[in-house]
């Protein structure tokens, strides 16, 4: 027979469990472009969720409630065309000069630096002058970045016409030409040398490395701009991390600054 207290009371219990779960529905997706960029990200679009990137996105998730961070695989050169369509919300460990100058965004200081370094086969007569001209040398690199020597310019076909450049899609592999003799020196981030010196620590006597810069990555995060999390709110968050330490035990086994920003 209907009851209206019946009615009543059932009403009251499905809002008490509408309550209960709202918490965790409420939380903003965050979409994050996750292209391959060893050690940062490795190999998103098979799955892997293996480099900084992860272990950075887990900590922002642990560390409150009011977002959810998910990645999203895109690649080197899609990441631009993704992000102004939309399908992503956010680039991160990106540089301005790397083609972002004439895309709407907000940027954010992440407070990290990392470096590109020029790496050769140590010989009895090389020292660091072995760098200071690319001239003639053959040159190893990752296709599709943007290289300072190269004027910022990712074109593969650029970078191969322009240099003696053999363009790959493995730092392991070029820094492997080098010490096999099939390139004079290989380009490579200083974080990514770092964990390939401990994963080949046989190979750290042949290689030289470069007091030479190539660029100083100082890392920004960039936000479309309608963006489901603000640029003051996601400095908030990596200002969290930093003041916890967290920041600090993600990036520092990597040799990657981690800074306080302004």
């Amino acid at each position: 027979m209907y009851s209206p207290w019946r009615l009543a009371a059932g009403l009251t219990l499905w809002a008490l469990g509408t309550l209960w779960w709202m918490p965790a529905s409420a939380a903003q997706l965050v979409r994050i472009g996750a292209a391959h960029f060893p050690p940062y990200t490795v190999r998103p679009e098979q799955g892997a969720d293996t480099g900084l990137l992860p272990q950075l996105v887990d900590a922002l998730n642990a560390s409150q409630t009011d977002y959810q961070f998910v990645l999203v695989p895109t690649s080197i050169p899609r990441r631009f065309r993704d992000f102004e369509q939309g399908r992503v919300d956010m680039a991160i460990f990106e540089n301005p000069d790397w083609g972002w100058q004439e895309i709407a965004h907000t940027s954010v200081d992440m407070g990290l630096e990392d470096a590109e370094v020029f790496v050769a086969l140590r010989k009895p007569e090389r020292d660091q002058g072995y760098f200071a001209d690319l001239a003639g040398k053959r040159l190893a690199v990752f296709s599709g970045y943007h290289y300072a020597f190269a004027n910022f310019n990712p074109d593969p076909k650029y970078v191969a016409t322009h240099f003696n450049a053999t363009l790959t899609y493995s730092h392991d592999s070029n820094l492997l030409m080098v010490a096999r003799g099939r390139a004079d020196i290989a380009l490579v981030t200083r974080s990514y040398l770092s964990d390939f010196m401990v994963r080949n620590a046989d190979m750290a006597g042949q290689l030289m490395v470069s007091q030479r810069i190539d660029q100083v990555y100082h890392h920004y995060a960039l936000l479309r701009p309608k963006a489901p999390i603000s640029g003051v709110a996601f400095a908030e968050l990596l200002k969290r991390l930093r003041d916890s330490g967290e920041m600090l035990k993600i990036f520092e086994p990597y040799r990657i600054d981690v800074m306080a920003v302004p």
